[in-house]
C-alpha cells in the first residue's frame, strides 16, 4: 500500500471511531469528521473555539450524492457545479441526515463537491460527508500551508494527516453561493 492509500485508510479509520482530523481539502487545510457524527461536531466546535451556531460546511465526492442530504436541489445547482472551474461551495436550504448540531437554525447547510484524490477517497470510503472548516482557531486568518497551522490545533485534533504537508495551497477558500428555493441564488463569497 503507498503513502497516499495508508493516509487514507488512516483518515477513514478515525473518522469511523468519531474522531477528529486535520487533513488537506482541495482548497485549504481543515479540520474534519463524519458529519452525520454530532459528538464529532461538537468536538470541532471546542477545538476551533468557536460559537456552535456558527455553520460550518460539508464536503461530498459526488454530485449524485447531495440529494442524501437536501431535501430538494435544484437544477441549476448542477448546472452550477458542473460549469464552474473554480471549488463551489452551494448554502442549499433544508438540510436532512445530518448531525442536528451541523444544521443552523434555518435549517440550511453549505456543501462543497470536492475534486481531488485524497479527499474525493476518504469520503467515498467512509460512505458519508465530511465536515470542512479552516484549521485555524476562530477569528484568526485560514493557514495557506500545513506549516501555518497554529500548534494549539495540531494539538487539538486526533489525526493528524502526513501529506502535502510542503505544498504550498495558492488555492483560496471556495467561491460560496446561496441557493434559494425558488432556484434563485446569490453569491455570497466571490
Amino acid at each position: 500500500m503507498d503513502h497516499l492509500q495508508q493516509e487514507i485508510a488512516n483518515s477513514v479509520a478515525a473518522l469511523k471511531a468519531g474522531k477528529v482530523i486535520l487533513y488537506p481539502t482541495d482548497t485549504i487545510w481543515g479540520i474534519g469528521a463524519d458529519a452525520t457524527n454530532s459528538k464529532a461536531v461538537q468536538r470541532i466546535y471546542k477545538i476551533k473555539k468557536r460559537e456552535s451556531d456558527k455553520s460550518m460546511i460539508i464536503l461530498l465526492d459526488s454530485m449524485d450524492k447531495i440529494k442524501d442530504y437536501v431535501v430538494e436541489v435544484p437544477d441549476i445547482a448542477y448546472e452550477l457545479i458542473e460549469k464552474t472551474r473554480v471549488p463551489l461551495t452551494i448554502v442549499y436550504p433544508k438540510a436532512k441526515n445530518l448531525a442536528k448540531n451541523l444544521v443552523p437554525k434555518d435549517g440550511s447547510i453549505a456543501i462543497r463537491v470536492v475534486n481531488g484524490e485524497y479527499c474525493s477517497a476518504v469520503i467515498n470510503q467512509l460512505g458519508k460527508p465530511i465536515v470542512s472548516t479552516s484549521a485555524n482557531l476562530s477569528g484568526e486568518a485560514a493557514p495557506v500551508t500545513f506549516h501555518n497551522i497554529s500548534d494549539t490545533i495540531i494539538e487539538r485534533v486526533d489525526y493528524v494527516v502526513d501529506l502535502f504537508h510542503s505544498r504550498i495551497n495558492a488555492m483560496k477558500p471556495s467561491t460560496v453561493i446561496k441557493m434559494g428555493e425558488d432556484g434563485m441564488f446569490e453569491i455570497l463569497r466571490p
